[in-house]
């Protein structure tokens, strides 16, 4: 059969060693809780290994161990940051309420990059929102994404 008839997804064949995931280039901030996710992704990356292995699936085994590398990359170079003593202002771990201006409210905590998921209220401290935030006090109003937002209460 002719090469231009058969599908090449990643350019590796079957069991091939697969591209390592890309390693952000910003430091490895976490909250306690990111060292938790983070351990658990490991964890379920070499449950995901031991799996693929026992079934002699060799591609399964090519992800498993790409996502083992990444998450024991991460794991080594996680860098823990306690929680924020006082709120006076917005620092990395802070719980922060922001009013927009067409009446919203929404919550956001700052984490890491690995944990952050703003469908459920968490920023990574690189986001453009979390920049505007950082260093900010109750009362300030900062502009993300061509609106304001005043921030109401920082925990």
């Amino acid at each position: 059969m002719n090469k231009a008839f058969v599908k090449d997804d990643d350019g590796t064949g079957p069991g091939e060693a697969l591209p390592d995931r890309e390693i952000p280039r910003h430091p490895n901030l976490v909250t306690a809780e990111g060292v938790a996710q983070i351990d658990n992704m490991l964890a379920r990356a070499l449950g995901a290994f031991a799996a693929a292995q026992e079934a002699e699936d060799r591609d399964a085994m090519a992800r498993a161990a790409r996502d083992e590398r990444y998450w024991t990359s991460r794991r080594s170079t996680a860098q823990l940051v306690a929680p924020p003593k006082d709120h006076v202002h917005v620092k990395f771990g802070a719980k922060v309420m922001i009013a927009r201006d067409d009446g919203r409210r929404q919550t956001f905590r700052i984490v890491g990059l690995d944990e952050a998921d703003p469908a459920r209220g968490t920023l990574s401290y690189v986001s453009p929102m979390a920049q505007a935030l950082m260093g900010r006090a109750v009362g300030d109003v900062v502009n993300v994404g061509g609106s304001g937002a005043e921030i109401v209460e920082i925990e």
